[in-house]
């Protein structure tokens, strides 16, 4: 290894060479690095916040009839379609048991039916008896309302942020006590 003298004195192989000068050029790269991935972060909120949340899901099956709902806020779309071909089935009449409470579901224009009460929005698991009529027979499906639990948008992500925020602080801070302790160190 060759040595160059410098005019601080320091040769070329000094690690010490570049002083306070280096460590400022760490600390500001670690800024920009924080900046980057805060505006990744909210870049990828706006992009998360047009999409809409998947909706909660209800299956019921018997013999005859498969019955599929989705929820959306305070609205529960059904379509019933027949086990054996999966054809769809709009002349029927369907009734929702929710909570102990009847509600008749009304046929919408694209052949499924819908039903529209505030019990729908209460969040968990929700158990449903879903009664179809056609003619003179009647048949009974129930199934339990699935779907992604109730948490307040983009929660994790900033959590994440904050996260980040934390430990690039960290690092600074610590970069700041060295540089300190390098300038006493050669004074």
């Amino acid at each position: 290894m060759f040595a160059v003298a410098t005019d601080a004195g320091r040769t070329a192989a000094d690690p010490r060479r570049h002083g306070s000068r280096g460590l400022s050029r760490v600390a500001a790269l670690l800024c920009e690095a924080l900046w980057l991935c805060s505006l990744s972060l909210s870049l990828a909120t706006v992009a998360s916040a047009s999409t809409p949340p998947a909706p909660a899901r209800v299956v019921a099956a018997s013999a005859d009839y498969r019955l599929v709902g989705l929820l959306r806020g305070d609205t529960l779309s059904l379509r019933v379609s027949r086990a054996l071909d999966g054809a769809p089935v709009s002349d029927v009449a369907v009734s929702v048991e929710l909570r102990g409470r009847s509600y008749p579901a009304t046929a919408t224009v694209d052949g499924g039916y819908s039903i529209s009460t505030p019990q729908l929005a209460i969040p968990g698991p929700t158990a449903f008896a879903f009664e179809i009529r056609a003619g003179n027979a009647t048949q009974t499906l129930r199934g339990v309302l699935t779907g992604p639990a109730k948490t307040r948008p983009n929660q994790g992500r900033v959590r994440q942020l904050a996260w980040w925020i934390l430990n690039f602080s960290v690092c600074i801070g610590f970069l700041a006590l060295l540089s300190r302790r390098r300038k006493r160190a050669d004074s």
